[in-house]
């Protein structure tokens, strides 16, 4: 039925390539792309006896436009997964519109070097007229709002679970249970255990940027920004326990306070152990979170992109993570003229995660929620022109998908609410 381009091969890819080989009937062929074509040689021989797809490899770098263009061309896919770094995401959707082909990914635009001076131009203009201070924001992929809506062409953002899931269970909860929303708190619990003293559950750069950055929230119409992991809460969760979670920044607070009417206040937690919070603050006191190029013995590195040599593969966790994660949306708001609470959520198995792809539960939340994103476009039922989040279609599909291959939601109509 359809033939897809899928660019990336970590982690998330593994899962979401193996999710789409579940699919043969819509995913009949798929192009396994990336910078190391033997890691999308090695995927392919593993799964050409388990299924019907027809699966081949390329190799692309991504960061090149021309590369991407012409393995495009060369292709012809439907549809483009991008499901490499978020630095490439612009890349990739210009070649999308180069070549006439629809577009996802799971994690919005940020760049891979914060000192350019163009790029920091336009975020220090960004960062007075917003608000917060983050590094990714979805401007620069809404920017492409017109050329895709031109080119008659769809760009699903951030089909991940955070961003991704959670904005469809917004979604739902304005179409099923509310007439209003008041306030949103996104809560990230991350219940597993992987031995090891310190290592980061997905790209080591991504997440330790994305946990040292201040913290902000959304209240009555404007962004309040607070310091790195300052507002702490406890919560008990459904089949973990009593876990501390910490404010972050997250970015569908973003596109949810511009999509969701009159909601008042949208807040993100994520939990940490104080294993993990000591030895981030001990690598961010002597540099090694930093971004900015040093010489060392006569060469120039990056003191992250070093640190993320030295730290465990997150793609190696999967067989050493044990326990669960849980990630949802706790809503308040009012339901013909009553106020009424809402909590909906699903509850991952690291184990079991492992034992059907051979990833641990943060891959297998956000590869699921990729190629149900991927499904929704390919049959049709997300069909729009131009550049759209998740809750700005109906989640109806996507949340039935999800439940079907993987994540089924759970509710509470009566949760604790977080101060």
């Amino acid at each position: 039925m359809s033939r897809v381009l899928i660019i990336g091969c970590g982690g998330v890819a593994s899962v979401a390539i193996q999710k789409c080989c579940q699919v043969s009937d819509v995913f009949t062929e798929i192009c396994i792309a990336s910078r190391t074509k033997s890691k999308c040689d090695d995927l392919a021989e593993k799964l050409k006896d388990k299924t019907s797809t027809k699966i081949t490899t390329a190799q692309v770098n991504a960061d090149n436009v021309d590369e991407v263009i012409a393995l495009i061309n060369s292709y012809k896919p439907e549809l483009v997964m991008n499901i490499a770094l978020p630095y490439q995401d612009l890349t990739i959707m210009d070649a999308c519109l180069a070549c006439g082909v629809n577009y996802m990914d799971t994690a919005n635009y940020e760049p891979e070097n914060i000192d350019d001076p163009q790029w920091r131009e336009i975020y220090e203009k960004r960062c007075k007229e917003e608000g917060f201070s983050a590094y990714f924001d979805y401007s620069w992929q809404w920017a492409y709002k017109e050329k895709f809506e031109k080119a008659g062409l769809t760009a699903l953002l951030g089909s991940g679970f955070d961003p991704g899931v959670t904005q469809a269970y917004c979604a739902y909860a304005l179409k099923h249970h509310f007439d209003t929303i008041d306030t949103i708190d996104i809560l990230d619990c991350n219940g597993g255990d992987h031995g090891y003293p310190f290592a980061t559950n997905f790209n080591p750069e991504i997440n330790l940027r994305e946990v040292s950055a201040p913290g902000s929230y959304w209240e009555n119409g404007r962004w309040v920004e607070i310091p790195a992991m300052s507002i702490k809460r406890e919560y008990n969760f459904d089949k973990v326990g009593d876990k501390d979670m910490y404010l972050l920044h997250h970015e569908e607070i973003e596109s949810l306070a511009k999509n969701i009417p009159d909601v008042k206040r949208i807040r993100f937690f994520m939990t940490f152990g104080q294993s993990y919070l000591t030895h981030m603050k001990c690598l961010e006191n002597v540099g090694m979170l930093s971004t900015t190029p040093v010489m060392h013995e006569g060469h120039e590195i990056v003191p992250i992109q070093f640190l993320k040599t030295l730290l465990p593969d997150p793609a190696t966790l999967g067989p050493r993570t044990k326990g669960k994660t849980n990630i949802g949306c706790i809503f308040t708001g009012k339901k013909d003229g009553k106020d009424k609470t809402y909590y909906i959520y699903n509850v991952c198995d690291h184990e079991e995660c492992y034992k059907e792809v051979g990833s641990q539960a943060i891959s297998y939340t956000t590869g699921v929620p990729a190629m149900c994103g991927a499904l929704m476009l390919l049959t049709g039922k997300w069909n729009k022109a131009g550049v759209y989040t998740v809750e700005e279609f109906d989640p109806d599909p996507y949340i039935e998908a999800l439940g079907k291959y993987g994540l089924p939601h759970e509710e509470n109509f009566s949760p604790v609410l977080v101060d």
